[in-house]
């Protein structure tokens, strides 16, 4: 049993509940029309405009100031930093792990894949497994029903940030809508249909902003979370290449230069388990150890290890 990959999508499955309950409780949302924002059910006012006009003096100008600071700079700053924070830790672990876009594409790439053999909709990649479906009519229905549904139900889900969900939910059963409620819905649901069918893992890699925090901030970290490839047992490898086909981000799982694009979802640990056996893989999550300059033997196994790389990598290519 793929471990790894059914713990993925039950978190995945999750986090998108998260998202979509985060409105219906009032947890986080903007109200659109007071222009207020709602935090765990209370208005988060800043109280800039009374502060002022109640007392115009140089210490409730003070106060003003730093409940200013408190309420509207210092959560910014929380919210930008969790990505650097996550990437500075476990790379793009939320990426493969959590990610509900990324979940949605995984989907598109399966049912491409069923219908076409390939993940891409113009082409077939070096890495895409070999799983066209004998039977298509059934992956081709699921997929209908899937660009129907899933954009709609997803904007109806994200324009509930904006705009109460007891309020967009009693527009569509009145079928009345405001040019608000309308212009949300199918703008979301216009940017998932296009993403999911066409751009997919190409936004992940080059347009979103919290996959290149964790992108940027994970290459530079020197205690970040990354599958390791065990060089020293290379000589097991099979060459069959299941590493890289069940990789939907096109990483070269072998290659001893890290990749930037890897999301950690540990897919080729299974793949190499599956070929080598359970717990014989040559892939593992690996979370490096800061540590003191090497001794001189240890540099020469680091030297020895190098040079195995270098095999790998002309064999490789």
């Amino acid at each position: 049993m793929n471990r790894i990959h059914l713990s993925r999508r039950f978190s995945q499955i999750l986090f998108i509940l998260l998202i979509f309950l985060i409105p219906v409780f009032d947890i986080f949302r903007i109200d659109s029309g007071t222009g207020s924002l709602i935090v765990l059910g209370n208005e988060w006012s800043i109280g800039l405009k009374e502060g002022f006009y109640l007392d115009p003096s140089l210490n409730n100008a003070a106060h003003v100031a730093w409940r200013f600071f408190l309420k509207a700079i210092l959560p910014w700053i929380a919210v930008l930093a969790v990505f650097p924070v996550l990437g500075a830790l476990f790379g793009r672990f939320f990426c493969g792990w959590f990610c509900p876009e990324g979940a949605l594409f995984e989907l598109f790439d399966f049912l491409t894949l069923k219908i076409f053999g390939r993940r891409s909709l113009f082409s077939k990649s070096a890495n895409d497994p070999e799983c066209r479906a004998e039977k298509r009519l059934p992956y081709i229905l699921l997929t209908l029903l899937s660009v129907v549904i899933i954009p709609l139900v997803t904007g109806i889900a994200l324009t509930g940030y904006f705009v109460a969900p007891k309020v967009i939910w009693s527009q569509i059963l009145n079928w009345e809508f405001t040019f608000g409620v309308k212009a949300g819905i199918i703008g979301v649901s216009i940017y998932v249909l296009v993403s999911s069918l066409i751009v997919r893992h190409t936004l992940c890699k080059y347009v979103c902003s919290a996959g290149l925090m964790q992108m940027l901030f994970g290459w530079v970290s020197l205690a970040s979370l990354r599958i390791k490839f065990d060089t020293a047992r290379m000589a097991e490898c099979t060459d069959c290449k299941g590493c890289e086909k069940v990789c939907f981000m096109n990483v070269r799982p072998r290659l001893p230069r890290r990749d930037i694009n890897c999301v950690n979802c540990g897919e080729c640990i299974e793949a190499c388990n599956r070929e080598l056996g359970e717990g014989r893989g040559l892939f593992s999550f690996h979370k490096p150890k800061i540590s003191l300059p090497a001794s001189e033997g240890e540099m020469d196994k680091s030297a020895r290890g190098c040079n195995g790389h270098e095999r790998l990598e002309r064999r490789l290519t």
